[in-house]
Parts: structure tokens; C-alpha cells; sequence
């Protein structure tokens, strides 16, 4: 039984190919797990892909991510698992990007970072921080993997469709443009990046006391891992109490990764802004706004860019 928000996500993101990706997944998944010599288990909450838990034939758990072969997604994933080699993030143990199959290390008992947030932040950003630390590996020889400056193609599209007109302040986008510029032009270093390093995905393990799972993989400056963290996690729920943990939290990050301050304010910024333009991507005028609390971050840290 294939869930709707799996399906209905598929068709929409990539269409004709997510349409027959659908249609092929329970061979695909019985294929896999028959040539890979998989147990499979119990789905986790899907999405745009199909994860499931499995057991190898050597007793070993696992976790097998299935999706549309013509995506990007897992193709930027494998290379960036690799990149991290086990260092702070899940192993990759097996891909078929052909059939769109990764095998990857299932982190127990797996629960989320997010599950220490409010009651103990400062803990749970100091976990992020050192997950953070500990993935940011130098680049590989002929690496595949995108540049960062890729993620600011998403600021152009917003002002070149919408202008002043959409749902988001127009001088903020232009200014987060802007801002990723001269942050990326001004990197300390590049290295692999994770792409979307926040509290849900960063999970309790064994092997190291936490992982990462899910990488977009980039390439770029290491300080733009912060930006997610800022507005994570429940990024909807603009609750107040959630924004005020903010200046904590960049007082915290720029310490413990020896970053000066107005980096983390900015790339914070930044990645607020970015966020919310993305929700907006499939906004239509008369829409309800598509602001979440990532942009009340934005406003809040507006003040402290140099």
C-alpha cells in the first residue's frame, strides 16, 4: 500500500517519470531486496521517497531508500555519504542508482534531535554543532557533487516571478541574494556539505552518539550548515518562544565551531529567507501566505547583519 502523500508528491514533483516510479515500486522493492538478500520490515513516514527497515542476511539492520531513479536527490546523496565515510553520519553500504536503491546504515534507537527542543536547546544545539563539525570533510577528487551557489538560483526565480508582488518581502530576498554572494565569495574553506542539516535530521545511534541521515550534498562554505538550525525544527509553528531561542543559539554555534558571529547571523539569514522561498515556489496570488517561522528568524536577525 503505496500512502497518498508519497504518491501524490511523486506525480507532482516529477511527474510522467514519478507516475511510473509508482507504478513499478512494489517489483522494484521485491527486486532489491531479493538481490541484495534483504528482510524488509515496517515503512518509516514517507514522503518523497520509500524508506523502509531491513535486515541484511547476515543479521545486520538497515534502512533501504527507494525513489525515482531520474532524480537528483539520491544521486547527490550517495556521494555525500561517501564523502562522510561513517564520520558523523549514516554509512552507505550499498546504491543502484540506476533503480534509484540506496542501502543505508540504520541508526538505533533513532530517535530525533529535535525531541530535546525547548526543554534542553542548548544541549541539542550543542550535538548539532559537533554532527556539524565532524561531516565537514574536504572535497574528494572529481567530486559530482553541486556547488552551493546552485541554492541561489532559488532567490532569482522568486524575483524574477514575483517582484514586489509576492508573498514574501521582496527587499528581504533581494538582500539574502546578496548576502549568499558575498558569504560564498568570502568562504574560509569548501567542503561537503550536508545541505540540510537540521533537528529531524540528526538522530540518536550507537556507533557515535549521533548521526546524520539525509543529505542534499553540496560543496561550499561550511558555515552555511548553520542556517538550517536556526528555524528547526516544526519550522510551521511560529510560536514565539521557539524564535526567542534563536540568539542563544548563534552565540552558542559561533562558539562552538569557532565561527565569528556575523556569519552564523548571516548565513542564518540566508537560509530563513531561502526557506520560505522555496515554500513559495507553488504560490498562487490569493493564496494564503506561505511565511513560516523561518522568516520571523529572518526579520529577527535583520537587525544584527553587517
Amino acid at each position: 500500500m503505496i500512502p497518498e502523500a508519497l504518491a501524490r508528491n511523486a506525480r507532482q514533483v516529477w511527474g510522467a517519470d514519478g507516475i511510473r516510479w509508482l507504478a513499478e515500486l512494489p517489483r522494484t522493492l521485491a527486486e532489491v531486496a531479493a538481490d541484495w538478500e534483504l528482510t524488509v520490515g515496517e515503512p518509516y513516514d514517507l514522503s518523497f521517497h520509500y524508506v523502509t527497515a531491513v535486515t541484511c542476511a547476515d543479521g545486520r539492520p538497515a534502512v533501504l531508500k527507494l525513489g525515482v531513479p531520474s532524480g537528483e536527490s539520491l544521486r547527490t546523496e550517495a556521494p555525500a555519504l561517501a564523502a562522510f565515510a561513517g564520520r558523523g553520519a549514516v554509512r552507505l553500504l550499498r546504491a543502484d542508482l540506476d533503480r534509484g536503491a540506496l542501502l543505508l546504515e540504520r541508526a538505533e534507537p533513532g530517535w530525533r534531535l529535535r525531541d530535546l527542543v525547548p526543554g534542553r536547546d542548548a544541549e541539542a544545539t550543542s550535538v548539532a554543532a559537533e554532527v556539524l563539525r565532524r561531516i565537514a570533510v574536504p572535497v574528494p577528487a572529481d567530486c559530482p557533487l553541486p556547488d552551493l551557489s546552485s541554492y541561489g538560483v532559488g532567490f532569482e526565480e522568486y524575483l524574477a516571478v514575483h517582484g514586489d508582488g509576492g508573498p514574501l518581502p521582496a527587499d528581504l530576498v533581494a538582500r539574502a541574494d546578496g548576502l549568499m554572494r558575498e558569504l560564498s565569495a568570502s568562504a574560509p574553506g569548501r567542503v561537503v556539505l550536508h545541505g540540510d542539516l537540521h533537528h529531524d535530521n540528526i538522530l540518536r545511534a550507537e556507533r557515535e552518539p549521533w548521526l546524520a541521515i539525509d543529505p542534499h550534498g553540496l560543496v561550499g562554505d561550511p558555515g552555511f550548515e548553520v542556517g538550517a538550525l536556526l528555524y528547526n525544527p516544526e519550522p510551521d509553528d511560529r510560536d514565539p518562544a521557539l524564535t526567542a531561542l534563536v540568539p542563544a543559539r548563534v552565540e552558542q554555534l559561533a562558539d562552538l565551531l569557532a565561527m565569528p558571529v556575523d556569519r552564523v547571523v548571516g548565513w542564518g539569514f540566508v537560509m530563513a529567507v531561502l526557506s520560505d522561498v522555496w515554500t513559495a515556489e507553488d504560490w498562487r496570488p490569493g493564496a494564503p501566505s506561505p511565511a513560516s517561522r523561518a522568516l520571523d528568524v529572518a526579520r529577527l536577525l535583520l537587525p544584527r547583519l553587517s
